[in-house]
């Protein structure tokens, strides 16, 4: 079935790496035992640098990075690189309290480094220095980047339905084909998983901040403590020795710490754009020589003051002009180059020039649906349309006997939200309203009482009906009423009106592909049929003749052998289709009464039948011909008969000569649809006839 609707069955491939399988036991088995086993100096300096450039790596990579989903695994390498700086905080501080008072470089060399070199040896300015940093990261950046996180992820958390119906109508509308929108729900679904991810991320680097506070405190008291009264150190040594070993340490582990925190600030505050975030700072903040003049000329004004440093400020003021000059020279290139004058290109091979291939063809059967009912056809919500238009083609193609053409279905924003329309050729023959939320309890005709709710008309019989709620649906069926969903009430209808419309799904194409598949397994019958016999669009007509009047054309080798038996006699499509319906008569009439022996008729009286004859010779055989008046009284009459038939449970059949009997069936298609009319010929001969009731009288 083609549908603009499809769905996917399976993910976007993603591409496999082979990574070893021993990684995170080895970095669990790592992190427990820095945690429980004392670590020697020179391990923990490998493990403090590797820290370091871990963290590194991260924000650059962060920088870099083009769009935030390009770096998915960034809450788990955040909560990865996390645990092992705590990990390290706990290591160190054991061998800073055991071994600190044997000297500066019993820690490890990268904390004696941070400790002497970074701070000057100084650890009241290292205690400044390091309480600045604490203070950046936590009430700057780990604060900043939380809020935002936080935001992201309920916003897009709540976008998440509308950018699921967005893509849902954009691939009914036709934009974008099956795989397009199966990548954009995998898109969209790992948008939101990311930004929740991170939302609880950001809780890693708050909490890390805080712990490193904590632990500069502990180490400072536990280190004093440990120097004076267990190795008998002054006030002043101990308080050096542990002061710079703890700063040292907390600055080996808040540098990461920090670079981390502006990685996940940086992630958080990016757009979800196809660009680093070099390209969208050069861009967009320096795409305006306007800015960079105004610049040049304020630091210029500054360089002059008397007191000020003329050569910092001059010296920016003369690099900022100079890029606005190369930014508004570039800028006047560009703008001349658009305003020059395009070649003429219209005698030129290279133009596209429109082709058939830009007509599209009009959908031989069309299914628009209000955007409230684009769940009935979505199957990851739960929609069942589209089995049931599937499970309707297979059963119409069974009973017809060719393939009904495939349902096109899209979104159509003009009809109302909870309406649909059916489309044949182009052409709305049908359009109802449907509640997708409750279901249809129909009026068979006979119930019990009568049951809340909206009421309304079934689209498909026209019978009264009412849209009820889910848990009125026992209640509706013990009336007597007849319960469907919207799915089946829009199912029904498209039946009912393929049903009445087969005539026109049956074309030049189809036809053939009847032909060829009766070449299969008849060679002869078909052989020379077409076109020394018949042309092909005489047999479209026939067959068309009979699916007009509800006749399946199933057995399409005994047509065809009638076809080709009375192709000599005649070639108008009106003859051949009576003898085509003689030779099925046994299976019209079981298609009527089934296989009952007798078939009750409704006959005309002689006379009638008499002046029918002869207004038909007068009007030269069209039923227009008949006299207004007459007319009138005979619709009146077979209406009047076949309503009898009906509530006696049993066919209205309309038997008569076989010169009218065309002309009847035509006068009585569209006002007494549920009479069939059928001529004396048209009976097999095992047949009963019980004459119900003579019209004319």
């Amino acid at each position: 079935m083609k549908f603009s609707l499809p769905f996917a069955d399976k993910l976007p491939s993603i591409p496999q790496r082979n990574m070893p399988a021993i990684g995170a036991p080895v970095m669990v088995l790592v992190t427990l035992a820095m945690v429980v086993l004392p670590i020697p100096a020179f391990l923990l300096d490998l493990f403090f640098t590797f820290n370091i450039a871990l963290a590194m790596v991260v924000l650059l990579v962060t920088v870099y990075t083009r769009r935030p989903l390009d770096f998915a695994a960034f809450p788990t390498v955040l909560l990865i690189s996390t645990l092992l700086r705590l990990a390290l905080n706990v290591a160190s501080t054991r061998v800073v309290l055991l071994h600190g008072h044997d000297g500066a470089d019993s820690a490890g060399k990268v904390i004696e480094a941070f400790g002497n070199v970074v701070i000057g040896g100084n650890y009241a300015v290292g205690l400044v220095v390091f309480l600045i940093l604490m203070i950046i990261n936590f009430m700057v950046v780990t604060k900043g980047a939380g809020r935002i996180s936080e935001v992201s992820a309920r916003f897009t958390l709540d976008a998440l339905p509308g950018k699921q119906m967005a893509i849902d109508a954009d691939l009914n509308a036709g934009l974008i084909d099956q795989d397009q929108a199966r990548l954009r729900r995998f898109e969209v679904t790992k948008e939101a998983d990311f930004y929740g991810s991170m939302d609880g991320a950001s809780k890693f680097v708050k909490g890390d901040a805080i712990a490193g506070i904590l632990i500069l405190f502990i180490n400072i008291v536990g280190g004093l403590s440990i120097g004076m009264i267990q190795y008998d150190l002054n006030f002043g040594d101990a308080i050096k020795i542990y002061t710079l070993l703890t700063i040292g340490d907390g600055l080996v582990a808040q540098i990461p710490s920090l670079l981390l925190s502006i990685g996940a600030a940086i992630m958080v505050t990016r757009q979800n754009t196809d660009e680093d975030m070099g390209q969208q700072v050069i861009v967009q903040m320096f795409d305006n020589p306007k800015a960079l003049t105004i610049t040049a000329s304020i630091l210029a004004v500054m360089g002059i003051v008397p007191g000020m440093p003329h050569f910092a400020f001059i010296s920016l003021a003369i690099l900022a002009g100079f890029g606005a000059y190369l930014l508004h020279r570039k800028q006047k290139k560009a703008s001349e180059e658009k305003a020059a004058p395009e070649p003429d290109l219209s005698d030129s091979p290279q133009q596209k020039e429109l082709s058939w291939d830009d007509v599209q063809p009009i959908d031989i059967i069309g299914l628009e649906v209000g955007y409230r009912l684009i769940p009935l056809v979505d199957r990851e919500q739960g929609g069942e349309l589209l089995e049931r238009v599937k499970g309707v083609r297979k059963k119409l193609s069974q009973d017809f006997g060719f393939l009904i053409p495939p349902v096109h279905i899209r979104d159509n924003l003009e009809l109302p939200p909870n309406s649909y329309r059916i489309t044949l050729m182009g052409v709305a023959v049908g359009e109802a309203e449907i509640r997708p939320d409750q279901e249809l309890a129909i009026n068979p005709g006979q119930v019990y009482g009568a049951i809340e709710g909206e009421e309304t008309y079934d689209p498909a019989f026209g019978l009264e009906a009412v849209w009820i709620d889910d848990e009125h649906r026992e209640h509706a069926q013990a009336l007597g009423y007849t319960v469907v969903d919207s799915s089946t009430v829009l199912a029904t209808h498209l039946s009912q009106l393929l049903t009445n419309n087969a005539s026109q799904l049956l074309g030049h194409e189809e036809v053939q592909n009847l032909l060829d598949m009766l070449g299969r397994s008849a060679p002869k019958l078909i052989e020379n049929f077409i076109p020394d016999q018949l042309s092909l669009g005489a047999v479209v007509k026939v067959l068309q003749n009979l699916l007009n009047e509800a006749i399946p054309i199933r057995d399409i080798r005994t047509i065809i052998q009638t076809l080709a038996e009375y192709s000599g006699k005649s070639q108008e499509p009106d003859i051949l289709t009576a003898a085509v319906r003689i030779a099925l008569r046994r299976l019209i009439v079981q298609e009527i009464n089934g296989i009952e022996p007798e078939l009750p008729v409704i006959t005309l009286i002689p006379e009638l039948e008499q002046i029918l004859h002869q207004t038909m010779q007068a009007a030269g055989g069209e039923s227009a011909g008949i006299e207004p008046g007459l007319a009138e009284r005979l619709q009146f009459s077979l209406s009047q008969a076949t309503q009898e038939q009906e509530l006696k449970g049993e066919p209205a059949v309309l038997l008569t000569s076989g010169v009218l009997r065309t002309t009847l069936a035509k006068f009585v298609k569209n006002t007494i649809p549920n009479l069939r009319v059928l001529s004396y010929q048209e009976i097999p001969d095992e047949k009963q006839i019980r004459i119900v009731q003579a019209v004319g009288n």
